[in-house]
Protein backbone atom coordinates (compact mmCIF):
# COMPACT_ATOMS: atom_id res chain seq x y z
CA UNK A 1 0.00 0.00 0.00
CA UNK A 2 1.02 4.17 -0.71
CA UNK A 3 -0.13 6.89 1.43
CA UNK A 4 0.18 10.00 -0.04
CA UNK A 5 0.47 12.34 2.02
CA UNK A 6 2.18 15.50 2.96
CA UNK A 7 4.37 16.66 6.08
CA UNK A 8 3.46 19.91 6.31
CA UNK A 9 -0.60 19.53 6.37
CA UNK A 10 -2.80 18.42 9.14
CA UNK A 11 -5.09 15.69 7.85
CA UNK A 12 -2.13 13.41 6.08
CA UNK A 13 -0.34 13.69 10.22
CA UNK A 14 -3.51 12.14 11.73
CA UNK A 15 -3.25 8.77 9.59
CA UNK A 16 0.94 8.64 9.76
CA UNK A 17 0.25 9.40 13.42
CA UNK A 18 -2.46 6.59 13.67
CA UNK A 19 0.57 4.47 11.54
CA UNK A 20 3.11 5.18 14.21
CA UNK A 21 0.58 4.58 17.19
CA UNK A 22 -0.15 0.92 15.55
CA UNK A 23 3.67 0.44 14.52
CA UNK A 24 2.39 0.23 10.99
CA UNK A 25 5.79 0.18 8.67
CA UNK A 26 4.81 -1.73 5.64
CA UNK A 27 2.80 1.54 4.08
CA UNK A 28 5.36 3.45 1.40
CA UNK A 29 4.77 7.25 2.68
CA UNK A 30 5.12 9.39 -0.94
CA UNK A 31 4.94 13.33 -0.02
CA UNK A 32 3.10 15.29 -2.50
CA UNK A 33 4.73 18.95 -2.69
CA UNK A 34 1.22 21.04 -2.06
CA UNK A 35 3.46 23.77 -2.84
CA UNK A 36 4.28 23.03 -6.36
CA UNK A 37 0.15 22.32 -6.59
CA UNK A 38 1.16 18.39 -7.50
CA UNK A 39 -2.07 17.79 -5.86
CA UNK A 40 -3.62 19.45 -8.62
CA UNK A 41 -1.75 17.49 -11.62
CA UNK A 42 -4.18 14.77 -13.61
CA UNK A 43 -2.14 11.89 -12.12
CA UNK A 44 -3.13 12.70 -8.38
CA UNK A 45 -6.66 13.87 -9.49
CA UNK A 46 -7.13 9.91 -11.22
CA UNK A 47 -6.98 9.32 -7.41
CA UNK A 48 -8.94 12.09 -5.51
CA UNK A 49 -11.02 13.79 -7.93
CA UNK A 50 -11.06 16.48 -4.83
CA UNK A 51 -7.09 16.68 -4.89
CA UNK A 52 -6.85 16.34 -1.55
CA UNK A 53 -3.78 14.71 0.43
CA UNK A 54 -4.08 12.32 2.49
CA UNK A 55 -5.19 8.89 0.29
CA UNK A 56 -4.36 5.48 0.35
CA UNK A 57 -3.82 3.32 -2.22
CA UNK A 58 -4.37 -0.15 -1.82
CA UNK A 59 -2.48 -3.14 -3.42
CA UNK A 60 -5.44 -3.67 -6.31
CA UNK A 61 -5.20 0.05 -6.73
CA UNK A 62 -8.39 1.33 -5.15
CA UNK A 63 -7.75 4.47 -3.61
CA UNK A 64 -9.44 5.80 -0.48
CA UNK A 65 -9.26 8.97 0.39
CA UNK A 66 -10.50 11.14 3.65
CA UNK A 67 -8.81 10.82 6.67
CA UNK A 68 -11.65 9.32 9.04
CA UNK A 69 -12.65 6.71 6.34
CA UNK A 70 -8.07 5.78 6.15
CA UNK A 71 -8.02 5.62 9.46
CA UNK A 72 -11.05 3.37 9.88
CA UNK A 73 -9.78 0.71 7.09
CA UNK A 74 -6.58 0.64 8.86
CA UNK A 75 -8.11 -0.02 12.43
CA UNK A 76 -9.62 -2.91 10.90
CA UNK A 77 -6.35 -4.45 9.84
CA UNK A 78 -4.24 -3.48 12.52
CA UNK A 79 -7.02 -3.76 15.22
CA UNK A 80 -4.23 -3.07 18.16
CA UNK A 81 -4.10 -0.91 19.95
CA UNK A 82 -7.19 -0.15 19.42
CA UNK A 83 -8.05 3.81 18.54
CA UNK A 84 -11.51 4.11 17.50
CA UNK A 85 -12.48 2.12 20.95
CA UNK A 86 -13.50 -1.35 22.14
CA UNK A 87 -16.85 -1.40 23.70
CA UNK A 88 -20.21 0.26 21.43
CA UNK A 89 -20.70 3.16 24.11
CA UNK A 90 -16.54 3.95 23.93
CA UNK A 91 -16.87 3.64 20.36
CA UNK A 92 -20.06 6.41 20.20
CA UNK A 93 -18.26 8.40 22.65
CA UNK A 94 -14.70 8.95 20.68
CA UNK A 95 -16.80 9.01 17.31
CA UNK A 96 -18.63 11.84 18.82
CA UNK A 97 -15.76 14.17 20.10
CA UNK A 98 -13.97 13.05 16.83
CA UNK A 99 -16.50 14.59 14.91
CA UNK A 100 -16.97 17.55 17.43
CA UNK A 101 -13.39 18.62 16.81
CA UNK A 102 -13.71 18.17 13.22
CA UNK A 103 -16.66 20.17 12.77
CA UNK A 104 -15.85 22.74 15.42
CA UNK A 105 -12.06 23.14 15.42
CA UNK A 106 -10.33 21.35 12.76
CA UNK A 107 -12.67 23.36 9.98
CA UNK A 108 -12.52 26.50 11.12
CA UNK A 109 -9.11 26.02 11.70
CA UNK A 110 -8.44 25.06 8.08
CA UNK A 111 -10.85 27.90 6.23
CA UNK A 112 -9.23 30.75 8.86
CA UNK A 113 -5.73 29.13 7.22
CA UNK A 114 -7.52 29.56 3.32
CA UNK A 115 -9.02 32.57 3.89
CA UNK A 116 -7.18 34.46 6.41
CA UNK A 117 -3.74 33.90 5.06
CA UNK A 118 -4.05 33.64 1.31
CA UNK A 119 -1.99 31.07 1.09
CA UNK A 120 -4.20 29.51 -1.70
CA UNK A 121 -5.42 32.78 -3.39
CA UNK A 122 -4.01 31.64 -6.48
CA UNK A 123 -6.22 28.15 -6.97
CA UNK A 124 -9.47 29.66 -4.77
CA UNK A 125 -11.87 32.62 -4.03
CA UNK A 126 -10.57 33.77 -1.04
CA UNK A 127 -13.26 35.76 1.85
CA UNK A 128 -10.78 37.23 4.56
CA UNK A 129 -14.61 38.08 6.30
CA UNK A 130 -14.73 33.85 6.32
CA UNK A 131 -11.12 33.57 7.81
CA UNK A 132 -11.82 36.34 10.29
CA UNK A 133 -15.45 34.64 10.83
CA UNK A 134 -13.60 31.15 11.17
CA UNK A 135 -10.92 32.31 13.86
CA UNK A 136 -13.63 33.14 16.26
CA UNK A 137 -15.76 29.77 15.91
CA UNK A 138 -11.94 27.90 16.68
CA UNK A 139 -11.58 29.98 19.95
CA UNK A 140 -14.93 29.39 21.07
CA UNK A 141 -14.02 25.27 21.01
CA UNK A 142 -11.02 26.04 23.48
CA UNK A 143 -13.04 26.26 26.19
CA UNK A 144 -15.42 23.17 25.17
CA UNK A 145 -12.22 20.56 25.22
CA UNK A 146 -10.80 22.58 28.27
CA UNK A 147 -14.04 21.26 30.23
CA UNK A 148 -14.01 17.88 28.88
CA UNK A 149 -9.87 17.66 29.80
CA UNK A 150 -10.45 19.30 33.26
CA UNK A 151 -12.64 15.69 34.00
CA UNK A 152 -10.95 13.18 31.81
CA UNK A 153 -7.13 12.43 30.97
CA UNK A 154 -7.61 12.32 27.56
CA UNK A 155 -10.29 13.60 25.22
CA UNK A 156 -13.07 11.09 24.91
CA UNK A 157 -12.48 9.68 28.29
CA UNK A 158 -9.86 7.84 30.24
CA UNK A 159 -7.98 6.29 26.68
CA UNK A 160 -6.26 7.65 24.25
CA UNK A 161 -8.06 7.60 21.07
CA UNK A 162 -8.28 9.32 17.34
CA UNK A 163 -9.97 11.92 19.19
CA UNK A 164 -6.64 12.99 20.58
CA UNK A 165 -4.69 12.77 17.25
CA UNK A 166 -7.23 14.89 15.50
CA UNK A 167 -6.94 17.63 18.36
CA UNK A 168 -3.02 17.20 18.72
CA UNK A 169 -2.57 18.05 14.71
CA UNK A 170 -5.42 20.85 14.59
CA UNK A 171 -3.99 22.92 17.83
CA UNK A 172 -0.15 22.29 16.04
CA UNK A 173 -1.60 23.52 12.91
CA UNK A 174 -3.58 26.09 14.46
CA UNK A 175 -0.28 28.06 15.10
CA UNK A 176 0.04 29.38 11.64
CA UNK A 177 -3.13 31.14 12.17
CA UNK A 178 -2.03 32.34 15.63
CA UNK A 179 -4.71 30.59 17.84
CA UNK A 180 -2.68 28.92 20.95
CA UNK A 181 -4.12 27.09 24.01
CA UNK A 182 -2.27 29.10 26.77
CA UNK A 183 -1.84 29.43 30.26
CA UNK A 184 -5.78 30.08 30.97
CA UNK A 185 -6.33 26.71 29.96
CA UNK A 186 -4.54 24.43 31.66
CA UNK A 187 -6.04 21.25 31.23
CA UNK A 188 -4.86 21.34 27.74
CA UNK A 189 -1.17 22.38 28.86
CA UNK A 190 -1.35 18.93 30.51
CA UNK A 191 -2.75 17.41 28.13
CA UNK A 192 -0.74 18.76 25.62
CA UNK A 193 2.74 17.66 27.33
CA UNK A 194 1.25 14.00 27.95
CA UNK A 195 0.90 14.11 24.03
CA UNK A 196 4.03 15.51 23.56
CA UNK A 197 5.93 12.23 25.29
CA UNK A 198 3.75 9.52 22.78
CA UNK A 199 6.73 8.03 20.50
CA UNK A 200 3.88 8.96 17.70
CA UNK A 201 4.46 12.88 18.31
CA UNK A 202 7.52 13.12 16.10
CA UNK A 203 6.20 10.53 13.64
Amino acid sequence: MKLYSAPQALNPRRVVMVMAEKGITDIDVINVDLMKGDNLSAEFRARNPLCKVPVLELDDGTCISESAAIIRYLESLYPQPPLLGSMPAEKAIIDMWDRRLENSFMQPVGFCFQHGTGFFKDRMNVVPAWGEESMLQAQKFLPVLEQQLQQHPFIAGEHFSVADITALCTLEFARVIKLRAGDEYPAIQRWYSAMQQRPSYNA
